[in-house]
């Protein structure tokens, strides 16, 4: 057997760095020093995806007449566009959005010169996509890396964000006298002045932790080093004899899960007649970095269970996750199989992968190298800083994240509107170093929980281990995990699957509350001994529903439990040594 299947990751789970000097180290601290300056990217990675694509470019002759064909017969299009506008026609548009384009929307786009503008941009982004894709022999990965990087270099150029291109901008300035300009250079100065400061943006006062959202009524229950437990306060008479144990996400807040009372997850279950406990993160520093993964496991999963069960004994418990906290819930779930712990009933992922072969656009930030200098960093700091976190989910969707919002702040001088998930969105945390680290090898990297080499005290475990029905969400649009790598849940477990497919991204895909206007899902049911269906013919299959999918969850949750009601349980278990300890949303989530 490969013994590596045991180890964690080939980074030391402990490290002490004071003990370990030599020329190594004098490289990882050059190399670290250099990631401060690229966020965390290897140039090395961007570089070699690039020498794989013009390598194999030069010898591919018949591709480069292709492209130089496709650039001939763009330019005539262009300029027969170009002379038909003179001519004061109404041609149509030679080059359409590779989809719908909201950088474009303003109608003024349709009006010559803007109308030309524009198309001479879809045309560059058209032959830019011709020339990125995949030559012969290159590697894919390399191939798909180009693109993006294509992709985002010619989105920084587009007409839109260019001041004297864009009619929304130069409408705006004439209508204002300039007066939006100086608006944006006060937004553009104050925004530099955090950043050489190196301090966070505070967060929108109008929407505080424990005031305006996170403010469903409850107490931490349990505390350590790493978690602390809440419990929330029943709001029916009589209670579901099996509450729900919430294990969110560490790379932010919880209180995705608990925004304001009209979007609360939490509260919505507590007034279906739930008892819910929710695991809340604590924020780790650089003394935190030897944390590893396994220890999210033992103190996060483990630690909550414990005591959820010394509040509620001799009860099954609802396991929910989201996102990453859903992929060690899973594996919390399948070592428990391993073992013969029968605490579960249920377990629900909401948008969390537990096969990373097809993990979509983060993807293309992680190979040897980039996992490599990524490493060196958080050696150096002890931990990944909420920028350089921040800046790696904005690259993925620069458009939206990076360009937009530079446009509206500093040219329109318009500071965007916060609402409660934009607030959440800003409210980051740090990741341990170690912990990071591991979660990258083991997982995206060499993929290990579904390859049968992922191991928990010193035994593999696997998916097939898992002893409950399951319920999954994917999103329609989600960059983080994208909804056909969440479904690959069905390759690794025979137990019934119910899987949802709902509307929306990674997060308001989830935070989709009955009464939310322009909510539908697809839903179907694999029960133990059908035959695997993939994902496009399960979606061409599966039933669409209008209307938010949290009802049909709450009643899945409700037949997979007892039919028993039960008085609500005291909070905590003070004569057990779990004395409520103070208000939700306790002290972790405040941590900045």
């Amino acid at each position: 057997m490969d013994q590596r299947a045991f180890l964690p990751s080939p980074t030391p789970a402990r490290e002490d760095r004071s003990s370990q000097f030599s020329f190594g180290t004098v490289d990882r601290l050059a190399r670290a020093t250099l990631a401060r300056f690229t966020q965390g990217v290897s140039p090395y990675a961007q570089a070699s995806a690039w020498f794989d694509w013009a390598a194999h470019l030069l010898y591919s002759p018949g591709r480069q007449a292709e492209l130089w064909l496709e650039a001939v017969a763009s330019i005539a299009k262009l300029n027969h566009y170009g002379l038909q506008l003179l001519a004061e026609q109404e041609p149509e548009p030679p080059f359409k959005p590779g989809q719908r384009d909201p950088r474009f929307a303003d109608p003024a786009w349709q009006i010559a010169p803007h109308i030309f503008w524009q198309q001479l941009f879809f045309a560059q982004e058209a032959w830019w996509r011709s020339a990125t894709r995949q030559l012969r022999g290159m590697s894919h990965s390399d191939a798909d890396r180009v693109a993006f990087m294509a992709r985002q270099t010619l989105d920084a150029f587009s007409p839109a964000n260019v001041p004297w291109l864009s009619p929304t901008i130069v409408k705006r300035t004439i209508e204002e006298r300039g007066a939006n300009l100086a608006r944006g250079a006060l937004n553009l100065a104050e925004d530099a002045a955090y950043a050489l400061a190196m301090e966070p943006k505070p967060l929108d006062g109008n929407l505080a932790v424990g005031k305006d959202v996170a403010i469903t009524p409850g107490k931490v229950v349990y505390r350590n080093d790493l978690i602390e437990l809440i419990q929330y306060s029943p709001a029916t008479d009589s209670v579901r004899a099996e509450p729900i144990l919430f294990v969110p996400a560490w790379i932010m807040k919880y209180y995705i899960l608990d925004l304001r009372p009209e979007n609360s997850m939490v509260r919505y279950l507590v007034a279906q007649g739930f008892t819910v406990f929710m695991i809340s993160w604590r924020n780790p520093t650089a003394d935190d970095r030897n944390i590893t993964f396994d220890d999210y496991r033992k103190l996060g999963v483990v630690a909550a269970l414990g005591a959820v069960a010394t509040i509620v004994p001799d009860t099954k418990v609802h396991g929910c996750g989201y996102c990453i906290g859903g992929t060690l819930l899973a594996i919390a779930a399948a070592t428990m199989g391993r073992d013969g712990n029968h605490q579960l009933a249920s377990l629900t992922l909401l948008a969390a992968q537990t096969d990373f072969s097809e993990a979509g656009d983060l993807m293309l930030f992680v190979d040897e190298s980039q996992v490599a200098f990524l490493e060196d960093m958080m050696w150096d700091q002890g931990v990944l800083d909420t920028k350089q976190m921040a800046n790696a989910f904005k690259a993925l969707r620069p458009n939206e994240l990076i360009w937009s919002r530079m446009t509206h702040e500093y040219w329109l001088g318009e500071r965007e509107s916060t609402n409660d998930l934009a607030n959440w969105s800003a409210d980051q945390t740090r990741l341990p170093y170690c912990m990071h680290s591991q979660y990258l090898r083991a997982l995206f990297l060499e993929n290990r929980l579904t390859g049968g080499r992922y191991a928990v005290e010193g035994r593999v475990v696997a998916l097939t281990d898992i002893r409950v029905p399951i319920f999954a969400v994917g999103t329609e649009t989600d960059h983080i995990a994208p909804w056909r790598s969440v479904y690959k849940i069905h390759l690794f477990t025979t137990r019934e699957i119910t899987f949802v497919l709902t509307n929306g991204g990674h997060n308001a895909g989830i935070i989709s509350e009955p009464g939310h206007s322009h909510r539908h899902f697809h839903m179907a049911v694999r029960r133990p001994g059908d035959p695997y269906i993939d994902a496009d013919t399960w979606l061409s299959m599966a039933a669409q529903k209008d209307g938010s999918w949290w009802p049909v969850w709450a009643d899945w949750l409700t037949a997979r439990g007892s039919a028993a009601q039960a008085a609500p349980p005291a909070m905590g278990a003070p004569d057990k040594g779990l004395q409520p300890l103070y208000p939700a949303p306790g002290i972790y989530v405040g941590q900045r």
